[in-house]
């Protein structure tokens, strides 16, 4: 949900990596239709693992609660995100979950892009 934030709010003007330290098999299908319904389709992404590569290659890196399981690089800057975990919740379950992401995003977005760059 973050990174189709993220694409949806920024566009082409920050470079969006996403990646889970234990990813399913496939998107949460709850997260999906919450996305949907704000207009963004994140069906067609598929969970890939976060690799060190992918860290090194980022400027920020936000976690989600992976703890010791997200490679760490010093020098990067690290945004560990408190949220509840979708898994296995109904969309009702997940809409304040996906709307506080957003809310996070715009948040980082603010500090990295200046609005008129989006």
């Amino acid at each position: 949900m973050a990174a189709g934030w993220l694409t949806h709010l920024a566009g082409d003007a920050v470079e969006v990596r996403s990646a889970g330290s234990a990813p399913k098999d496939s998107v949460n299908p709850s997260a999906v239709a919450a996305m949907g319904e704000v207009g963004i389709d994140i069906s067609d992404q598929s969970p890939k693992v976060l690799t060190p590569e992918a860290v090194e290659a980022s400027d920020v890196v936000i976690t989600m609660g992976c703890g010791d399981a997200c490679p760490f690089y010093p020098g990067k800057r690290y945004l560990d995100w408190q949220l509840e975990d979708p898994a296995g919740k109904g969309v009702e379950a997940v809409r304040p979950i996906r709307d506080r992401i957003r809310t996070l995003v715009e948040q980082l977005l603010a500090e990295l892009v200046p609005a008129g760059d989006r």
